[in-house]
């Protein structure tokens, strides 16, 4: 569970400023707030089945853009390059070109 938690909470990161106000909040509010479907659905007044329902949906939309575009991918493979660098870097080996990659590499984030 928190292995997904975690995912949602990249992906939403990453995808959120394609979602609407309402599945931006709602998705906020259950991954980055902890709030319970109740909590949620007491807030905006409206059910536990249709906080659930649009939380579902929205979590399929992002896997489809995640799909699509690959950035949590592609956040994650720079971030694994950024951490073998470092470890050759460590070592004393190339260190200042290596040095110079990683910087490079971390303002792309």
């Amino acid at each position: 569970m928190l292995e997904k938690t975690n995912r949602m909470n990249y992906l939403y990161d990453f995808y959120q400023a394609l979602l609407t106000p309402k599945q931006s909040s709602y998705m906020a509010l259950y991954y980055l707030d902890d709030y319970s479907l109740g909590e949620i659905a007491e807030e905006y007044d409206v059910s536990r089945q249709a906080v659930y329902d649009n939380i579902k949906r929205t979590e399929a939309m992002l896997e489809e853009y995640e799909e699509k575009l690959l950035l949590f991918e592609k956040f994650q493979k720079r971030i694994e390059l950024i951490s073998k660098m470092k470890k050759l870097v460590g070592n004393g080996e190339n260190s200042g070109d290596l040095a110079e990659m990683i910087a490079e590499l971390e303002k792309l984030d």
